[in-house]
């Protein structure tokens, strides 16, 4: 199926599509070569998972609006006084060290596109959550069911991102009790990576197996992953109805969770990095042993969110160091547990594609890369703390995805990567421009940004005089005017659809 016109190359926006175009390694996934970065010592490290056992045992986590989970958790041994549960020391730890796989595979429909979750990989996927869309053109505005499809079909399109994500964007033109439906098949439809499920209600949670069902086949999916959701805890110290019975759902069908505490450091949290990352164990290892208790194997992935906030208005913040040494801490207990480790992204609180942008991005994305974060939402689009996506924000952002790609291969020690015969060969004095070397390694010697601008100021003038963000508003059109959907099944296709008809007639439309 062919959307869009063609348009001939030329000019700079030819010029702009062959950059972009250029030497694309289209891996399924990233795999790191070197050892991740580590902030603290094994005593460190130690002290933190004594004081999450801490918090688990005295204070407790509270499992709120869900009787089942209460029973569950009582039956394996915890203490439940009402919705409060207190872990025995240890307890959370050895369910899940028991049963959850340090590794998982997450099934795409197209198997080329399959992804591994777990160390040594790294699988990055796009925004998630904005109610709000930015455009050079139209500028910020609520998101609607078109810009969902167009995110998608971006990250689609991008060889730097590996996963479809979920709610890219809210689209608020459908109904709140219905647009999942619309967003679920939009991912399977529109692209062939790997997708994230719905979780803003356990009936939806179903709907979103249902609808993998139809597209993978229900024998399938009981022994494969191929569904990932983000769970998050409620922090302070509380799981809700809503994210257990999403987690439920999706653990019963073999299919994979985010178990994410998103902390605003502060507010949510204690201000102090230890702090915060203690009690973010605490509540993912509350989580993970709901999970399973609940199914024993279902694979779970250890997330953490966490963002500090501005001891002056309350705003979240973004790109500062003390949430990247949280992460760092984060993801060497992760690897302790042995389990996969999500956080980090290209994270800012700016409004819109700028410098800010840009630099508060890079101090998120480069811990992200650095600390061996194996599943990275929001690598793409990420605007105003999280409210808005933002298609030029979009476009940037995966470009650095790309570098990151090249950076986690390491250095090449081969016969090639040392050079010796190319040095022997220049001698001194002489440069390596025309070193047979240099003519068999050009074409992919060095990573070639899609967006940025290394011409002379004459050839600059002459391309327009862009800023990054007007060259990254050509690109995005442009990805989406050659778009053309992956391939699927017409009876598939069909069956999809005719769910979707018939789950929408079922009940009236709500806004909640």
């Amino acid at each position: 199926m062919h959307e869009g016109p063609r348009h001939r190359t030329g000019g700079r926006a030819g010029r702009m599509a062959a950059r972009l175009a250029a030497h694309v390694d289209a891996a399924p996934f990233l795999t790191r070569t070197f050892q991740p970065f580590e902030v603290l010592g094994e005593e460190g490290l130690s002290l933190l998972e004594e004081n999450a056992d801490t918090i688990l045992q005295e204070v407790g986590i509270e499992f709120r609006g869900d009787p089942d989970a209460l029973r569950l958790l009582r039956e394996a041994g915890a203490d439940v006084s009402g919705e409060l549960v207190r872990f025995p020391r240890g307890m959370c730890r050895q369910v899940v060290q028991a049963t959850a796989p340090r590794i998982f595979t997450q099934h795409a429909r197209n198997p080329e596109r399959t992804v591994r979750i777990g160390d040594p990989y790294t699988v990055l996927a796009p925004n998630y959550g904005s109610p709000f869309v930015r455009d050079l053109d139209n500028g910020r505005r609520y998101g609607t069911i078109e810009d969902f499809r167009n995110f998608v079909k971006l990250a689609y399109l991008s060889p730097y991102l590996h996963h479809s994500g979920g709610t890219v964007c809210e689209p608020v033109d459908v109904p709140v009790n219905k647009r999942h439906l619309d967003m679920v098949y939009a991912h399977m439809r529109y692209s062939d990576k790997p997708f994230m499920g719905s979780v803003t209600h356990p009936s939806r949670a179903a709907d979103t197996v249902e609808m993998a069902r139809i597209l993978f086949g229900a024998a399938y999916i009981q022994s494969n992953t191929v569904i990932l959701s983000l769970i998050n805890a409620n922090s302070p110290l509380v799981w809700d109805s809503t994210m257990l019975g999403a987690a439920r759902v999706y653990a019963e069908n073999n299919q994979a969770t985010l178990i994410t505490p998103f902390i605003l450091a502060g507010a949510m949290s204690p201000v102090t990095v230890a702090g915060t990352a203690a009690q973010t164990l605490a509540e993912a290892l509350a989580g993970m042993t709901f999970v399973q208790l609940t199914r024993p194997g279902a694979p779970v992935v250890l997330g953490s969110f966490a963002s500090s906030i501005s001891m002056q208005s309350g705003a979240p913040t973004f790109g500062t160091p003390e949430p990247a040494l949280v992460l760092y801490v984060m993801a060497a207990l992760a690897r302790r547990l042995g389990v996969p480790f999500r956080s980090g992204g290209n994270l800012c609180a700016s409004k819109v594609a700028d410098a800010q942008a840009a630099y508060e991005s890079a101090a998120t994305f480069q811990p992200t890369i650095l600390a061996g974060v194996n599943f990275v939402l929001h690598a793409a689009g990420w605007l105003e703390g999280g409210l808005t996506v933002g298609y030029e924000k979009f476009i940037l952002d995966l470009d650095q995805c790309g570098m990151a790609g090249v950076f986690v291969n390491g250095v090449d020690l081969s016969p090639n990567g040392q050079a010796i015969d190319a040095i022997r060969e220049n001698g001194p004095g002489l440069h390596f421009l025309g070193n047979s070397h240099t003519l068999a390694n050009f074409e992919t010697a060095f990573y070639r940004s899609a967006v940025a601008d290394n011409n002379s100021f004459e050839q600059w003038l002459e391309d327009g005089g862009l800023d990054a963000a007007q060259r990254a508003n050509a690109i995005w059109k442009r990805m989406l005017a050659e778009y053309e959907a992956p391939p699927l099944d017409d009876a598939i296709d069909e069956a999809l659809l005719e769910f979707i008809v018939r789950r929408k007639a079922s009940f009236p439309d709500s806004e909640v």
